[in-house]
């Protein structure tokens, strides 16, 4: 799992077959989250949100049924982590997993964006260097994000 995404909800996926994306929408459980400081709304894909699981529940006009309306339906998934279970009974969905239509056949959904969004915290202005912070983001004192005295040098903080 080194170096790959979890999915959560609100993952971007899309169809071989099909012509736009849509949004993956975690509806087996309320319980375990990733990448949401508040724990409220990035609930982890699991191998249990089978069915129709997504937003819009269509990847567009289907190529596979002759550019008709798709009907996007989860029967299973591949790839996920295989050591980790969750309270669903679900394994860990990653960023590189597959689904299985019954029309488009295994492997045909793909994930586009694991839906995890990268959100500083005080750590984050503890472990960066405060010159570089400084450089980047000069309206902000990084004195004031973290609780110990920071010191750069050739800048004056008044």
């Amino acid at each position: 799992m080194a170096g790959k995404h979890l999915v959560v909800d609100g993952a971007m996926c899309m169809c071989n077959f099909g012509t736009s994306p849509d949004n993956l929408k975690v509806k087996t459980h309320q319980q375990e989250y990733a990448n949401d400081k508040d724990g409220a709304a990035k609930y982890i894909a699991s191998t249990k949100d089978i069915g129709s699981t997504f937003q819009k529940n269509s990847f567009g006009s289907c190529a596979k049924q002759k550019n008709n309306p798709c009907t996007a339906v989860v029967t299973e998934w591949k790839g996920f982590y295989e050591h980790t279970l969750l309270t669903n009974g679900g394994k860990i969905i990653l960023e590189d997993s597959t689904a299985t239509c019954p029309i488009g056949g295994s492997g045909c959904i793909k994930i586009i964006k694991h839906g995890q969004t990268a959100e500083p915290g005080s750590q984050n202005f503890k472990n960066a260097e405060p010159k570089v912070s400084k450089t980047l983001n000069p309206a902000v004192d990084p004195r004031e994000l973290t609780e110990e005295p920071v010191s750069i040098e050739g800048i004056i903080f008044e």
